[in-house]
């Protein structure tokens, strides 16, 4: 599902430069992968968020004194996860908790608490559920893949940089997701991590 109404792709695809462009300064020259962390509050698919944060050599090297290098630069369990903000169907962002019920609904993919009519009631709810998620990954991918074709990561750091897309109800899909969301030449070496035969 990969049709996504302009007025949220774009209040998306804004509000993801305006974060960009808030990391600190000092930090800009050492971030060498940016992160787009999918969640939800309360468990609620119909809440959900992305946190857009990065990771830097700093951290990196730190890691690297009780992990395998590979994973400590490419693994986002090593990676700084908290303290970013946050854009989707959230009181943090209320213009795209708007967009974003509007286009849900207009989907026919909302849900109320109430049993849907027909069917049995859980199985309606978990079916809307899973298309709400891939909406919304559809969504975070389709925006990385913009700040990438329209030069705004280029802009705000002075070169590409690699996004990594992941959702941790989800291990493994980062790896499809990441690739998805980014040139190939972005992610040669994320991939290259991922492909390699574990060590030892």
């Amino acid at each position: 599902m990969t049709d996504h109404h302009e007025g949220f792709s774009a209040h998306l695809l804004d509000a993801a430069t305006g974060v960009l462009a808030r990391f600190p300064a000092e930090l800009r020259a050492e971030i060498y992968a940016l992160s787009f962390r999918i969640w939800r509050t309360d468990d609620d698919d119909r809440r959900p968020y992305v946190a857009i944060g990065y990771n830097t050599e700093s951290r990196y090297e730190r890691e690297t004194l009780r992990t395998d290098p590979g994973e400590a630069r490419w693994n986002y369990a090593y990676w700084r996860l908290d303290g970013f903000e946050t854009l989707g169907n959230v009181p943090e962002d209320p213009v795209g908790s708007r967009l974003y019920t509007a286009e849900v609904r207009r989907l026919g993919l909302w849900f109320g608490d109430e049993a849907p009519e027909g069917g049995a009631p859980g199985d309606a709810r978990e079916t809307r559920r899973e298309l709400l998620r891939e909406h919304f990954a559809s969504a975070c991918v389709g925006v990385a893949r913009r700040l990438h074709a329209e030069g705004r990561i280029e802009r705000i750091f002075g070169r590409p940089l690699p996004v990594v897309v992941f959702d941790m109800y989800s291990p493994g899909w980062e790896v499809e997701a990441t690739e998805a969301a980014n040139p190939p030449e972005a992610v040669r070496d994320f991939l290259a991590w991922y492909e390699a035969p574990a060590p030892g």
